[in-house]
């Protein structure tokens, strides 16, 4: 069922979190997250292949948040975490050698979470994540984010998610990651 979030200041509509088909709006999704995340159009046409390899797998669910005349501007995405993935055997030796990994085993990966800048600070990202991981079987959830005090990273704190590696490096990414996990059903203390 979609939720209706905060007030859209542009359009004076709502901004409704829901089912995404992120197969046919994958252009719309990766347009958000390189708004966010400042990504090339060489990154994005990576990123467009490996996000839709990514909603093939067993489990994969995606929601987004639109406004009221359907732009997208926010979008989360995850599966059953598979130790097999590429993420997991870049994070594994990192999480193994502080006796964390263990999260790899029956977690929900978080493996996008995107909010237009414009659309930031006004809990849709937090719709987002809480909403697809309560739908989560699995008890509990990981994910990685860059490795610095971001908003993001406050986000994910306020939710429960604790550190479990940090200075996690990604084959070709700039800067280190932060491999975090949290029991589920996430913390909603903090609105």
């Amino acid at each position: 069922m979609p939720h209706r979030n905060r007030r859209d200041a542009t359009e004076g509509a709502a901004v409704t979190i829901g089912p995404l088909d992120l197969r046919t709006r994958v252009d719309e999704a990766l347009a958000v997250q390189a708004h966010a995340f400042g990504l090339s159009d060489d990154e994005i046409a990576v990123r467009r292949q490996i996000v839709l390899r990514h909603i093939t797998y067993p489990g994969a669910r995606s929601l987004g948040a639109t406004t009221e005349s359907g732009r997208l501007v926010g979008f989360v995405y995850g599966m059953p975490n598979d130790r097999t993935h590429w993420w997991s055997t870049v994070v594994e030796p990192y999480l193994r050698a502080r006796g964390h990994d263990h999260w790899l085993d029956d977690s929900f990966v978080i493996t996008e979470l995107h909010v237009h800048p414009g659309y930031q600070n006004r809990g849709i990202g937090r719709t987002l994540i809480t909403t697809i991981t309560d739908g989560a079987t699995q008890p509990r959830s990981i994910l990685s984010a860059i490795d610095f005090d971001s908003p993001a990273r406050g986000l994910y704190h306020s939710l429960g998610y604790d550190d479990l590696a940090r200075q996690v490096l990604f084959p070709s990414a700039p800067k280190p990651y932060a491999v975090m996990g949290a029991p589920l059903p996430l913390l909603r203390d903090n609105p």
